[in-house]
Parts: structure tokens; C-alpha cells; sequence
């Protein structure tokens, strides 16, 4: 006899109910700001990815709402039927120039844009190596290719020589790398990784969720922290709901490469384009990031303030050097209940546990943003202390 939906849905939510990794989002009834109100509760935010205070900044609402009166609600269909509006290459351009590339295009997510890119341009005979702590979509987008898939010990330099040698080929080689990684902070050694690939004959392909908005000038991102913004053989993929305050993802690289996901990247041939007012808020969202250099100045001083102040008390942030920071609980279940404690404190912070991170290294992200004021991390902070002693995670 066959399962039944009943029968599945049951046995694995009971099974996640058992390991205590059933998740019941929180819901905000506030824009997500520094400071916001989570199921009814004032609390200060550490739980966005809201890293220069964008979501709900009001030059991003004015530019959106103007594009919205003007455009309408909807681009109504795909880019490459009738869904390109002057608005759409528009921000392309600008986005290109922004991130010193050849070319730029925008998708729906940066999910989509991983399984897009990648799909696009992975043939059979290609080799493409991956770092171990890539984020999910470019593990799901690699699957869908037939490339050949190696796996480098994390930020690794010597061991992604080792396989470049190991497994060569007359094909495509893609490095494939996160900027920042979402779950630890860490910065990947992009200088060292490029310098690996080039003596290989192979592309960089970097996926800056978390860079782009943080790293570099003006927030260009981590290819630009590291040099090689101008650079033909390093690709940039990333996401426009980070630090830049809306929806969307992007690539960008070479002069060529839009067009080849023009005519390739299924997400980008069998979607919808993306809303009008969507594009007015994040074409805003480029301009002030350069018109405001506090934005950046205040996420970074904020940022090194609460990291200090964490490890002073005794906590282990896992040697993050970025404004994510995660506070180390050991075990699922003590990184809820501390997520639990700090919400009854007045502190939205998220425990996370398998298989979003290893088992043992179950934690509470941290994202310090360019909008918390100091009495925001103070108050945050001795909610950390109290909690943290109170689980004998710090004396």
C-alpha cells in the first residue's frame, strides 16, 4: 500500500518535532527595522539581514513609490516576452557600473540566480570546485549540471590546488566560493583563491549575499575588497534583499555574460519580471549607499563594538570578522532556549541548529546593522549576559 500525504506529512513533522528542529517563524507586526515589534513584543533586532537600515528607509520608499505610480504593480511578463521595461536595463546599467563589471543582470532571487548562472554555463566536461560551506543554492544549482564536482576543504586555498591538479580538463574550471559565509562571518581568501585559479586556467565565481552592502567601497562588495572588480575571469552573483533593502538577484561579469543568461538562465527565461516599484527602491538603494558614507562607517564601528563587547563577556563568536556573528550554544535545543530567554529580554535573535550548521555548533546568528544605535547593542548585550549565565555558557 502507498503513503499517503497524511501519513508523510505526519511522520516528518513528528520527527522534527522530536529532534526539536521544528521551526515556527516569529512574525513581525512592524517594518523590519534596528528597533521593530515581533509577535506583539518591542524588541531590538538582530535578526534581519538588514545591514544598512534600507528596508524601510525612506529615499528607497519615495523612489519606489514613484516608480509604482508611474509603472504600474506589475511588468505583467517575462523579461524576454513583453516584461523588459526601460526601467529594468536601466537599473542593469547602473548596478554594472556600480560594480565595476561588463555586464549586470538581475533575477529573482539569489537562489534563482545560482541555479540560473550556474545552469548556464556548466556543460558536461566542465570541472567546477566548490568550497565545503557553500551556501544551499549553489549546492542545489549545482546539482542540476553535468559538471564534474569537486569539494575544497573550507577556504582552502592548497587543498583547491590540490584538486585543480588532480582533475583536470579540456572543459570549463569554476571556482566556486562565497564572499562572506552566511553562517560563520567568515571572509573567504579571495586573493589567495584567485591566484590558485589563474595558474589553472580557471574562473572565480563568487556568490556575495552577504558581501555585497558590506565589503568594499561604497559597499562594491568582496570582489572589490580584494581587487579584482575589473577582472573578466571572476563572475559576481548575489542577492538584493541583504543590505540592500528589497527583492532580487543579480550577476555580473564579463561583458558577454548577460547576454549568454539572456538566452540560458531559466529562472530569468520563465519568470516574471521583477515589480517596478522593486527596482525603484533598489536603484535608490545604489545612489544612497553612495551619497551616505555613514551608512557604511556606522555598520562598521557598530559592528566591531558588539563583537568586542560579546567576547569580553566570554561568548564565542567562531572568529567572525564581519557584521554577521554568531554566538556558539553547542546543541539545538540550548541555541533555542537561548533565543527563547533573549525574546523574553526584549532581543529577537535566531537559534540555529542542524542541518542549517553542523551538529555540535548550534548558535544564535547576530546581524549588526548600520541603523542599531549603541543604547540598541547595550540593551542587547545584557540580555547576552544574563542569558548566557544563566545556561552556564559563560561564568
Amino acid at each position: 500500500m502507498s503513503t499517503s500525504l497524511s501519513d508523510r506529512l505526519t511522520a516528518e513533522l513528528s520527527g522534527l518535532r522530536e529532534s526539536g528542529l521544528l521551526i515556527h517563524p516569529r512574525v513581525l507586526d512592524s517594518a523590519s527595522r534596528a528597533r521593530t515589534r515581533v509577535d506583539g513584543r518591542e524588541v531590538v533586532n538582530l535578526a534581519s539581514n538588514n545591514y544598512l537600515g534600507f528596508a524601510d528607509h525612506p529615499a528607497l520608499k519615495a523612489r519606489a513609490a514613484e516608480y509604482l505610480e508611474r509603472w504600474g504593480v506589475g511588468a505583467g511578463a517575462v523579461r524576454t516576452i513583453a516584461g523588459t521595461l526601460r526601467i529594468h536595463e536601466e537599473f542593469e546599467s547602473q548596478l554594472a557600473a556600480f560594480k565595476h563589471t561588463g555586464s549586470a543582470l538581475v533575477l529573482h532571487s539569489g537562489f534563482t540566480t545560482n541555479q540560473g548562472v550556474l545552469g548556464a554555463l556548466l556543460r558536461d566536461g566542465d570541472l567546477v570546485v566548490s568550497d565545503e560551506l557553500n551556501h544551499a543554492s549553489i549546492i542545489d544549482g549545482l546539482r542540476l549540471t553535468k559538471a564534474t564536482k569537486k569539494v575544497y576543504k573550507h577556504a582552502d586555498p592548497d587543498d583547491l590546488e590540490r584538486l585543480l591538479k588532480e582533475h583536470d580538463t579540456d572543459g570549463l574550471k569554476l571556482v566556486v566560493t562565497d564572499g562572506v559565509f552566511s553562517m560563520d562571518g567568515d571572509v573567504a581568501p579571495l586573493d589567495r583563491l584567485v591566484e590558485v585559479a589563474r595558474r589553472h586556467g580557471a574562473v572565480t565565481y563568487v556568490d556575495d549575499a552577504h558581501g555585497s552592502g558590506v565589503m568594499g567601497e561604497s559597499g562594491r562588495g568582496t570582489v572589490h575588497h580584494f581587487g579584482f572588480e575589473y577582472a573578466d575571469d571572476v563572475i559576481q552573483v548575489g542577492t538584493l534583499s541583504k543590505a540592500w533593502g528589497g527583492v532580487g538577484g543579480y550577476a555580473a561579469g564579463h561583458g558577454d555574460l548577460r547576454q549568454l543568461l539572456i538566452n540560458r538562465a531559466r529562472p530569468y527565461l520563465f519568470s516574471t519580471a521583477q515589480a517596478p516599484a522593486t527596482v525603484g527602491a533598489l536603484s535608490a538603494a545604489l545612489d544612497e549607499v553612495q551619497r551616505d558614507p555613514t551608512l557604511m562607517a556606522r555598520l562598521w564601528d557598530n559592528t566591531r563594538y558588539f563583537k568586542a563587547e560579546l567576547q569580553g563577556l566570554g561568548f564565542d563568536i567562531f572568529g567572525s570578522t564581519t557584521p554577521i556573528t554568531p554566538v556558539i550554544f553547542g546543541e539545538a535545543p540550548a541555541a533555542f532556549e537561548a533565543s527563547r530567554l533573549l525574546f523574553e529580554r526584549g532581543v529577537f535573535a535566531v537559534g540555529l541548529g542542524f542541518p542549517t550548521v553542523p551538529r555540535g555548533l548550534a548558535r544564535i546568528r547576530n546581524i549588526v546593522t548600520a541603523e542599531h544605535t549603541r543604547d540598541d547593542l547595550d540593551h542587547a548585550l545584557q540580555a547576552y549576559a544574563e542569558v548566557g549565565r544563566k545556561l552556564s555558557i559563560i561564568s
